[in-house]
């Protein structure tokens, strides 16, 4: 080095520009709010994605975000074995591979005590939000998943899977029962693909809005960060639990929640 040359200190952060560079993700639930966020966060970090959604001009939207060269989109039900199919077919064509698979779909069509839920919705919640979600890891897994170095799998769990909350027990407790899965999907699939999940509280999405909506200073008074999330608190988590910095995690459950539990609060 020659003198008067400025040298970078060896133990400097590293920085995650490029961190996914060549590395291929596909994100459900990604044509608004927190699966929207995830994948423009993976993107920029150098990912090609794939983004699935119901619906197909809101995917157009999103990837209206992200280089068109490193985006596909697949329209269609996150529990429609085709449609998860098409999926991951259209990652492996397009780019190559699947590294990433970030399963953020979810659904939450009930409100109410349990014991006047109606049976047939509460199949409906348990199909997307359990069953689905193992059947995307299922479908990655069947199309290679795992055989490069660096395979993860990342599930959206919510703090509503730890604590009771009122009017969307059930939605907990689906939620309760992808925790599990993570977990027993991360001692099943190492050391080849790492599978963890990010559980947040209430995050400022349309998703969420009634939750918060009309009230938002209220709730958010609750929490001891006194805000809600925003779609890029979880999106920040993602890219790191996904990434090579987070390679000895796996199997678990990151609770997102501005301190809300630690302060005894349910979403």
């Amino acid at each position: 080095m020659r003198q008067g040359t400025v040298r970078v200190a060896e133990d400097a952060a590293p920085s995650t520009v490029g961190r996914y560079a060549g590395r291929v993700a596909i994100v459900t639930g990604a044509s608004r709010g927190i699966g929207r966020a995830i994948a423009r966060r993976l993107s920029d970090e150098g990912a090609s994605v794939v983004l699935t959604a119901r619906s197909a001009e809101g995917l157009e939207d999103a990837a209206g975000d992200l280089p068109p060269d490193r985006v596909r989109t697949v329209a269609g039900r996150a529990q429609d074995p085709a449609h998860r199919e098409e999926a991951v077919a259209t990652a492996v064509r397009e780019f190559g591979a699947i590294d990433v698979l970030v399963n953020n779909a979810g659904i939450n069509p009930v409100y109410g005590p349990l014991a006047e839920l109606d049976a047939e919705a509460a199949r409906k919640v348990l199909e997307v939000n359990v069953i689905g979600t193992l059947a995307w890891v299922q479908e990655a897994v069947r199309a290679g998943l795992g055989s490069r170095a660096g395979a993860a799998v990342l599930n959206m769990s919510s703090v509503t899977g730890a604590v009771p909350s009122e009017g969307i027990g059930w939605y907990g407790v689906s939620k309760a029962a992808v925790s599990h899965l993570t977990v027993t999907l991360a001692a099943e699939l190492g050391p080849r693909i790492r599978v963890n999940a990010l559980a947040p509280a209430v995050v400022r999405t349309q998703f969420a809005r009634a939750l918060y909506e009309g009230r938002e200073d209220e709730v958010a008074a609750t929490y001891p960060m006194r805000r809600l999330g925003d779609p890029e608190d979880v999106a920040a988590a993602a890219a790191f639990l996904c990434s090579d910095e987070a390679g000895w995690i796996s199997g678990q459950v990151l609770t997102l929640d501005g301190g809300l539990l630690a302060a005894g609060g349910t979403a």
